[in-house]
């Protein structure tokens, strides 16, 4: 004690100064570091839940990233697919317009063709009374001269009946 007393130390102070720290200790642990651990742990959930989310809306914006990708990807196949189809169904539709076209075509020749057979029919019977009338207009001329009217009325008949069946025929 000797060594205590020589530095100026009392003990009953140094006593009260002990308790007092010990107290001062208390309080500041009870009402102040307690609080303050309470706050400071409370940021740190916050932080490594900020952190947790981040890492999760990392994770989805990938997912949605490779899902947008698939989509594109999906939709890019269906538009091949469609485009495919709308070739197939162009080149279908040419080719019944072709087919279509042709058959009318050839409706319209066939059309023509029995008509200009008829018109042609119609003609050479004209034409056939026609050549019938002169020819038995200068026949009787020729035969006026040659032959009685009895005569050339047999002949004429004869002549005509022939040309008649040529013509028919």
């Amino acid at each position: 004690m000797e060594i205590i007393q020589k530095f100026g130390l009392e003990t009953k102070l140094f006593l009260f100064q002990l308790i007092n720290f010990s107290i001062i200790v208390f309080i500041l642990k009870k009402f102040l570091y307690k609080p303050l651990e309470k706050i400071l742990d409370e940021r740190k959930n916050k932080i490594e839940q900020s952190l947790r989310d981040s890492e999760n809306a990392k994770i989805a914006l990938d997912n949605a990233g490779e899902e947008a990708k698939k989509i594109i990807a999906t939709a890019k196949s269906n538009a091949d697919k469609l485009m495919v189809s709308i070739k197939v169904s162009n080149d279908e539709t040419k080719e019944k317009a072709k087919e279509e076209a042709k058959q009318c075509s050839e409706k319209i020749l066939e059309d023509a063709r029995c008509k200009a057979l008829a018109e042609f029919e119609v003609v050479n019977k004209q034409i056939g009374k026609i050549s019938i009338d002169i020819s038995s207009k200068i026949l009787s001329k020729i035969l006026s001269d040659l032959f009685t009217d009895d005569e050339k009325q047999k002949l004429m008949l004869r002549v005509l009946d022939k040309m008649y069946e040529k013509n028919t025929n």
